[in-house]
């Protein structure tokens, strides 16, 4: 019996060691996250160009010329990325109201519901139907308009 009790408090020892470790490295962690500076806030102008530019890049890679599902995933997302930040951005800019940004808001939201799908529908043969890409690509083209026409600094 002297052996099998000898054998649990060493174990108790191991996992009480693995306990007080893992403890400390949480502390240790939460103490790193908490002097870690802020994120410095994006304006509104340095998102549109954020923005612009991607839909720029989008444009001179050569779009999305693949009609098969899954072929364009990246591009979109890589659309969808600046379009969020724009969106905190605005939300933030206290120069402008919701009602000036609302019809960038309705694109960026079509762009997300875009997105929601999880995936690139692709593009129907025919072309009759309208995909996820419509909603995405088309809709960050309609915001690149839209901002274009809406300047703001």
């Amino acid at each position: 019996m002297g052996r099998h009790r000898m054998w649990g408090k060493a174990a108790g020892a191991l996992v009480l060691a693995a306990v007080v470790s893992g403890c400390s490295d949480s502390s240790d962690s939460a103490d790193k996250g908490a002097t870690k500076p802020a994120a410095k806030a994006v304006t509104v102008g340095e998102a549109t160009a954020t923005f612009q530019a991607a839909v720029t890049k989008f444009d001179t890679d050569g779009g999305c010329l693949e009609q098969e599902p899954g072929t364009c995933w990246e591009q979109m997302q890589a659309l969808m990325k600046p379009a969020r930040d724009l969106r905190k951005a605005a939300n933030a800019d206290k120069s402008t109201g919701p009602e000036f940004w609302s019809e960038a808001y309705a694109l960026i939201d079509t762009m997300e519901d875009g997105i929601a799908v999880g995936e690139d529908k692709g593009f129907p043969a025919g072309g009759d139907a309208l995909t996820n890409r419509d909603e995405v690509l088309g809709s960050a083209h309609d915001l690149s308009d839209w901002l274009a026409a809406h300047p703001v600094q």
